[in-house]
C-alpha cells in the first residue's frame, strides 16, 4: 500500500499536527474526546508538497483516496454527495501546522446547485435559507476559487439592500436571495467567461487546489516570512459535513475564547450572530452579539458549550479559540486551536495557569513569543495629553497600545508612506483583509468601520502588537476619495488622529505618546527566564541614557558602546574634521586632544549608568569621509579654521571618497594608518575607568576594549601594541591596579577562518554579525533591499539574511570561529553584537553554538532574555 494522503477525523489525534496541520489535529482530538463534531476528513500537507512536486495538479491516485473517503462520509452522515433528495454538502477549509489568521479561506455549502438547492428548500420547508447558503457558496467560491474578488458581490448586495429600502442581510427574502444567486452567476459568467460548476465534484477538487494555491499567495508568504514558517511544511485540507447556523433564530455561529484575548480574564469570552454562517462573525460584516446572550436564549447550548471550553483548556492546558455553531438549537463543534492574545495577556495567562497548577513555570517561559513582548515595551497616551484630548467617537478596543499618525486609506499607501518618507501613519478601513497585512505591519494603529473583536482586523492586529479599534459604525468613509466623517469632522489622507487600543477612544488630533510601564506578571515571568538561561545579555547602547534604560529592562553589560556615534555631535564635529584633514601626525595630535575629554566624559557617562557591569568599548570604525562636511557652507567654514584655501580642503575631501567605503579604509585599518586615534581613545577609555573606579570602590571595572574589522592577526597585534603600552603607562602613574581586556570584533570571513591564530592575542571575540553577513553573502545591507523582494517570491531566499541569522553558511562561520577560537584560548569570552541578538531564532542557535552573552538594542533586552531562556529550557541536553 502506498503513502496515505487522506484521514477520517476518527484517525487521527492531536499529536499529528505535522500531517494534518493544526485544524485537522485538534478536529480529531476532539473527535476523541466525544465533543460534537461534525465529521469529516483531512486532507494530509504532504498531499499539499505533492500537488506543487506535480506542477500544481492533483495526481489520480490522491484523487481516487479523496472520493474513496466522501464515499466514507457519505455513509457517516447517511447523506450522498450531488444527491437532490438527500444532499451531502461540506465545508471546505484550510490548516497549516501553524496557525496563519486570515491567509487561507474557507469555502461553506459545498455541492448546491440549482438543482439541489430546489429540493433543499422543500425538505427543510426553508427556502430563505437554502437560497441563503447557496448565494453565499457562489460568492465563496467565486472569490476563493477562481478570484473573482469579493466587492462585485458585495456590491450587489447593496443595491438589492437600497432598491428593497432594508438594512441588514438578514430582511432579505428567499425570493430576493433567489435572484441574488442568479445575478451571482451572472457575474461570475461574465468575469470568468464560463458557466458557474454545477457537478459537486468539479467543485470539491476546485476547492481543495484552491486552498493548496493559497498557501503560496503573496500574503502567505509575507506571513510566513515575518514569523519564521518555512514553505516546505505546506498545508492540509478539511472537508467537513456542512452544519448551518442561518437556518432561522434557532440558529447561529459564533467565536469564543476561554479567557480574555486583550486582557486574560480567566471569563469566557466571545461573539455570535443568531441566524448567520461562521464567516459573517470573523469577516466583520456584522456586528455580532456577547456570548453572556447567548444563555439567555440557548440555555441549554451555553451550558454544554461552557462545559466543552473549559473540558478543552485543560486537554491543551492553554486558552483556546473556539468556532461553534448551532443549528436548530443543537450544538456543534467546529474548531479548537490555542488562542491568539495581547502581550499583556499571555503574561497573565501564563502566570494564571501557573498559578492554577495546569502548567509549570518552565511550560510558562515557553508559551510566551518572545517577540510580543515588544507591545508592552512600547508607548501608552501621555496620561495629561490623555486627559486634555476629547474622543471624537469610541469603538471596540480591539488590540491595546496607544497609536498616533497620518490617516491613510489603503494597505499600499502605509507601506509606501512609512518606508518611503518615514511617516507614522494609521490605516482607516472599511474592514481589513488578509491581502492588507503588509501595510497592517507598517502602520502605528489600524481603525476599522466594521467588524467585532474577533475580526480579520482585531486577530492580526493583537498577534503583531499593534494598536487596533474595530467596528466604528459612526463613520461614513469613501475610500476612493480618502476621506471619512467622524464627530460631524471630516479627515483627508495625511490628518494626524489618534487611537487608544485599550478603551477604543479615537481622536482627531496628535495626542502625546509616553513609554511603556510593565506589570507584575512580566516582572514574574521574566525572573522565570533568568533563573533558567544561560547565555548573558547585554545591549548595544552609545548614551547613558540608553545605557539606563537597558538596565531598566534587565541588561548585563554593554557588548557594543560605538565610539563614533560621539564624533557626529555639533560640539565636536569640528575637531573631528580637523583631525581627518590634517597634513601631519602633529596637527593631527591637537585635533585629537580636543577630542579626548570629551570621549572620557562619554565613557565616565556610560560607566556610571552600567553600574559595574562590563562595558565593551568598540574603537572608531567608519570610514572617514563620513565625518567630513557636504555643504559648501560648512566646506568653507572648516577651511578657515584649518587656515587651508577652500579648493585644497575639496580636494581633500575628493581623495579621501572610496569606491566601496564599506570595504575600505575602516576599522582596525585607520589605527594601522593613524595609531595616534588609537593611543587617544585607549586613553579616554582607561583614565574613565580610574576615575569611576575610585569614585565607586566597590564596582570591580574591568574595561573591555574592541578592535573592530580584523581579519589577519598581525593587524590585530600591530593595534594591541598601541593599547597596551597606553594602556600600561596610565595604569602605571594611577594607584590603582586596574585590569583590561583587549579583544575584537570577529565579522570578515577570514577571521573566522583563522580565529585560532587570532585568539592567541584577542582575549574575547564579539560577532559583528551585520558586517558578517554582508561580506559572507557579498551584498550590501542598504542595497539589498531593492532585489531581495525578487529573492523572497522566487524562493530563493525564505528569510532577510539581516534580520535572522543564516545559521547554514553565516552560522558556519560563526560555529568555527567558536570552536578554533576556543582551541587556542580556553576561557575566551564570546559573545554577538549584531541585530540578530535580538531575533529569537538566532538567539537559539547563539546559545547551542556555545556563546556566553548576546547583546541588542535596549528595548529587544527583555525579548533576548526569554529567548534565551527557552533556547536553555528546550535545548538543555545540548547546553553547555
Amino acid at each position: 500500500m502506498g503513502k496515505k494522503y487522506v484521514y477520517l477525523f476518527k484517525e487521527g489525534n492531536g499529536s499529528m499536527r505535522e500531517l494534518l496541520g493544526g485544524k485537522g489535529a485538534n478536529l480529531a482530538e476532539m473527535t476523541n474526546l466525544g465533543m460534537p463534531v461534525p465529521q469529516g476528513f483531512t486532507i494530509t500537507t504532504e498531499a499539499c508538497t505533492q500537488y506543487y512536486a506535480d506542477g500544481e495538479t492533483i495526481n489520480d491516485d490522491i484523487k481516487a483516496e479523496i472520493m474513496r473517503y466522501i464515499v466514507e462520509m457519505e455513509s457517516i452522515t447517511g447523506k450522498k454527495f450531488g444527491d437532490i433528495d438527500n444532499p451531502l454538502l461540506v465545508s471546505v477549509r484550510s490548516g497549516s501546522r501553524a496557525s496563519m489568521p486570515g491567509m487561507m479561506d474557507t469555502i461553506l455549502n459545498l455541492g448546491l446547485n440549482d438543482e439541489v438547492v430546489e429540493s433543499f428548500a422543500k425538505k427543510t420547508n426553508n427556502p430563505r435559507f437554502a437560497y441563503d447558503s447557496y448565494r453565499r457558496f457562489i460568492q465563496m467560491y467565486s472569490d476563493v476559487v477562481m478570484e473573482v474578488g469579493k466587492a462585485y458581490f458585495e456590491k450587489l448586495i447593496d443595491e438589492m439592500k437600497h432598491k428593497k429600502g432594508i438594512k441588514l442581510d438578514t430582511e432579505l427574502k428567499a425570493e430576493d436571495l433567489k435572484e441574488l444567486a442568479r445575478q451571482f452567476k451572472e457575474e461570475y459568467k461574465s468575469k470568468i467567461g464560463t458557466e458557474f460548476p454545477s457537478d459537486p465534484v468539479e467543485q470539491l477538487f476546485g476547492a481543495i487546489k484552491a486552498v493548496f494555491r493559497s498557501w503560496d499567495n503573496p500574503r502567505a508568504v509575507y506571513y510566513r516570512r515575518m514569523n519564521d514558517i518555512p514553505s516546505s511544511w505546506g498545508t492540509a485540507v478539511n472537508v467537513q459535513a456542512m452544519v448551518f447556523g442561518n437556518m432561522g433564530d434557532t440558529s447561529g455561529t459564533g467565536v469564543a475564547f476561554s479567557r480574555n484575548p486583550s486582557t486574560g480574564e480567566a471569563k469566557l469570552y466571545g461573539e455570535f450572530l443568531m441566524n448567520a454562517q461562521g464567516e459573517d462573525v470573523v469577516a466583520g460584516v456584522r456586528t455580532p452579539q456577547t456570548i453572556d446572550q447567548l444563555k439567555e436564549q440557548n440555555p441549554t447550548a451555553y451550558d454544554e458549550f461552557y462545559k466543552i471550553v473549559y473540558t478543552l483548556e485543560k486537554h491543551y492546558k492553554d486558552m483556546q479559540d473556539m468556532e461553534f455553531t448551532i443549528e436548530e438549537g443543537k450544538l456543534y463543534m467546529l474548531q479548537t486551536r490555542n488562542g491568539k492574545r495581547t502581550a499583556a495577556a499571555a503574561l497573565k495567562i501564563a502566570c494564571d495557569l501557573v498559578d492554577e497548577g495546569l502548567i509549570t513555570e518552565k511550560e510558562a517561559v515557553l508559551m510566551i513569543d518572545p517577540k510580543q513582548l515588544d507591545a508592552l515595551l512600547h508607548p501608552q497616551f501621555d496620561p495629561a495629553a490623555l486627559k486634555a484630548a476629547k474622543p471624537i467617537g469610541s469603538a471596540l478596543p480591539a488590540s491595546p497600545g496607544a497609536a498616533c499618525g497620518q490617516v491613510v486609506f489603503t494597505a499600499e499607501d502605509a507601506t509606501n508612506w512609512a518606508v518611503n518618507k518615514g511617516a507614522k501613519v494609521i490605516l482607516v478601513r472599511l474592514e481589513t483583509s488578509p491581502e492588507d497585512i503588509e501595510g497592517m505591519n507598517y502602520a502605528q494603529g489600524i481603525l476599522t468601520v466594521r467588524g467585532g473583536m474577533t475580526s480579520h482586523a482585531a486577530v492580526v492586529a493583537r498577534g503583531m502588537g499593534t494598536c487596533c479599534v474595530s467596528g466604528c459604525g459612526e463613520i461614513k468613509i469613501d475610500e476612493a476619495a480618502k476621506v471619512f466623517t467622524l464627530g460631524g469632522k471630516e479627515f483627508h489622507e495625511g490628518d494626524w488622529i489618534s487611537l487608544d487600543g485599550s478603551t477604543g477612544n479615537i481622536y482627531g488630533e496628535k495626542v502625546k505618546t509616553a513609554d511603556a510601564s510593565i506589570s507584575g506578571d512580566f516582572n514574574r515571568l521574566m525572573t522565570w527566564a533568568d533563573n533558567y538561561r544561560v547565555l548573558k545579555v547585554r545591549t548595544n547602547a552609545d548614551t547613558p541614557k540608553d545605557a539606563a534604560q537597558a538596565i531598566k529592562f534587565g541588561a548585563e553589560g554593554i557588548g557594543l558602546c560605538r565610539t563614533e556615534h560621539m564624533f557626529f555631535d555639533s560640539a565636536r564635529i569640528a575637531a573631528m574634521r580637523e583631525m581627518i584633514v590634517s597634513k601631519t601626525e602633529d596637527q593631527r595630535r591637537t585635533a585629537l586632544a580636543k577630542l579626548l575629554p570629551m570621549q572620557r566624559g562619554d565613557f565616565e557617562g556610560i560607566y556610571e549608568a552600567m553600574q559595574g557591569y562590563p562595558v565593551t568599548i568598540r574603537f572608531l570604525d567608519p570610514p572617514l569621509h563620513e565625518f567630513l562636511p557636504t555643504e559648501d557652507d560648512d566646506i568653507a567654514y572648516l577651511a578657515k579654521e584649518m587656515k587651508m584655501e577652500i579648493s585644497e580642503l575639496k580636494s581633500i575631501i575628493t581623495s579621501l571618497h572610496e569606491f566601496n567605503p564599506m570595504m575600505g579604509h575602516r576599522g582596525c585599518r585607520l589605527a594601522v594608518s593613524y595609531p595616534e586615534i588609537a593611543e587617544m581613545q585607549t586613553t579616554a577609555v582607561i583614565e574613565a575607568a580610574i576615575n569611576i573606579q575610585k569614585k565607586h570602590p566597590e564596582w570591580n571595572m574591568v574595561p573591555e576594549l574592541m578592535i573592530p574589522l580584523v581579519g589577519e592577526i598581525k593587524e590585530l597585534q600591530y593595534v594591541k601594541n598601541v593599547v597596551v603600552e597606553t594602556a600600561d603607562a596610565i595604569i602605571a602613574k594611577s594607584d590603582l591596579n586596574l585590569k583590561y581586556m583587549v579583544g575584537t570584533m570577529i565579522e570578515i570571513p577570514r577571521a573566522c577562518l583563522t580565529a585560532n591564530e587570532i585568539a592567541t592575542e584577542a582575549e574575547f571575540f564579539s560577532f559583528g554579525t551585520n558586517d558578517l553577513t554582508q561580506m559572507t553573502f557579498g551584498f550590501s545591507r542598504d542595497d539589498a533591499g531593492s532585489f531581495l523582494e525578487s529573492y523572497y517570491t522566487k524562493k530563493i531566499y525564505e528569510n532577510d539574511p539581516f534580520a535572522k541569522l543564516d545559521q547554514t553558511g553565516v552560522g558556519k562561520l560563526v560555529k568555527m570561529a567558536v570552536e578554533l577560537g576556543k582551541a587556542s584560548r580556553p576561557g575566551i569570552k564570546l559573545g554577538i553584537c549584531g541585530e540578530h541578538g535580538g531575533d529569537p531564532s538566532s538567539v537559539e542557535f547563539f546559545h547551542n553554538a556555545g556563546l556566553d552573552y548576546v547583546s541588542c538594542s535596549p528595548f529587544r533586552v527583555p525579548i533576548a532574555r526569554l529567548a534565551a531562556a527557552q533556547a536553555a529550557v528546550s535545548n538543555k541536553d545540548q547546553s553547555k
